[in-house]
């Protein structure tokens, strides 16, 4: 991780001293991540989830090295996380591993309710961009890449609804005692790694007009490390698509 601040750090320092010109900008808009399934120790627990909906805005510096390339590193919010529906695992209580004779709790039992991870993450992406001017119009294309630092600011686990509890996948085998309400707001960042890194991409379309600048830019972002403290909860990897309005001003031009 130390390897990584020092390559987001790098390029920063080299901007500020060789840049044509610098702009300040602001984004926002909408992040739909997903936590994928990480390797190693798959489990029914990190299996199964889809895409939620949440916010994701930045501010940010662009420092332009010629009519082609500039550099962007950005402090961003973003929502991460992903959320299930219906007939999924949970680990099995330790009040309830008295009803199976000793040493035959199973780990996980199913049950029909909703649940949510809700991630919210402070990014620190450096992004290099490549930008082309459209012919006789103000627009102009461009895509950019770089790697993030990830630092986790909050994170809560959101289950609701009502269910019986089953003893197998298939919701087939339930176990006394009816329906139990699944309704809870727990608290989790202490069993996730506060720190993750990796990867952002965007296209996008911008006009110009004098030293502002509109856009509007779609990509996203992916963690490479696993987000779990714990080998017994599993292993996932951050990740979302983003779509996004911004809005830039060129500050000081040196040629």
């Amino acid at each position: 991780m130390k390897k990584l601040i020092t390559v987001l750090a790098v390029p920063f320092i080299f901007s500020l001293a060789n840049a044509q010109n610098v702009a300040i900008g602001v984004r926002a808009g909408i992040s739909i991540p997903n936590l994928t399934a990480g390797s190693g120790n798959k489990n029914p627990l990190n299996n199964g989830y889809g895409s939620r909906l949440g916010p994701d805005g930045a501010v940010f510096a662009a420092f332009k090295f010629s009519d082609v390339f500039s550099l962007r590193p950005m402090i961003e919010y973003s929502a991460q996380g992903g959320k299930k529906n219906g007939l999924q695992a949970f680990t099995t209580p330790d009040e309830l591993k008295g009803m199976f004779p000793a040493g035959q709790a199973p780990d996980y039992l199913y049950a029909n309710y909703k649940s949510e991870a809700r991630l919210n993450y402070l990014l620190l992406p450096v992004l290099g961009a490549a930008g082309w001017n459209i012919r006789n119009t103000r627009l102009r294309f461009y895509v950019s890449a770089g790697p993030f630092v990830g630092l986790l600011i909050s994170a809560h686990q959101v289950t609701n609804g009502r269910s019986e509890f089953f003893t197998d996948p298939e919701g087939r085998q339930a176990l006394p005692g009816g329906a139990q309400s699944f309704d809870n707001d727990s608290n989790v960042r202490n069993s996730l790694h506060r720190v993750n890194g990796g990867i952002e991409g965007n296209l996008g379309l911008a006009y110009a007009y004098g030293r502002n600048n509109f856009f509007i830019e779609g990509g996203g972002n992916y963690g490479f490390f696993n987000i779990q403290k714990n080998a017994v909860d599993g292993k996932n990897n951050t990740g979302a698509a983003i779509v996004t309005l911004g809005y830039s001003y060129q500050l000081k031009q040196y040629n």
